[in-house]
């Protein structure tokens, strides 16, 4: 459907893992025309309060979010990547957030900006 090239096949550590890819390209990630969604990715350290200070950036902002979901890091106990969308593209608003975002996370990666369905 993309075009991709499949760099290597079946490297799930668990058998029972659903089917996930990404589609991987160099460079930092363009907002695709009319983009109204985008997913990312931070780390945080197992702190009181880190995961209320990240999620304030978009709430004072006034972003919505569709999507967040954890992940525990490997061989960091009690630390998590998130997984969150945000209802918004690349706009000053979300462009704000995501440096503010910097400044409390350990891990920000943009994964993707793209029109929402």
């Amino acid at each position: 459907m993309y075009q991709g090239e499949i760099l290597k096949a079946g490297i799930e550590d668990d058998k029972r893992n659903f089917t996930r890819f990404f589609l991987i390209r160099r460079g930092k990630p363009r907002a695709a025309r009319n983009a109204g969604k985008t997913s990312l990715a931070f780390g945080l350290k197992n702190v009181p309060g880190a995961l209320f200070k990240a999620l304030s950036v978009f709430a004072l902002r006034d972003i919505s979010l569709s999507k967040i979901e954890s992940r525990p890091m490997r061989g960091r106990p009690w630390e998590y990547v998130f997984f969150v969308d945000l209802l918004r593209g690349d706009d000053e608003a979300a462009r704000n957030a995501l440096r503010h975002l910097g400044e409390i996370a350990e891990l920000v990666k943009v994964l993707g900006i793209y029109p929402a369905a």
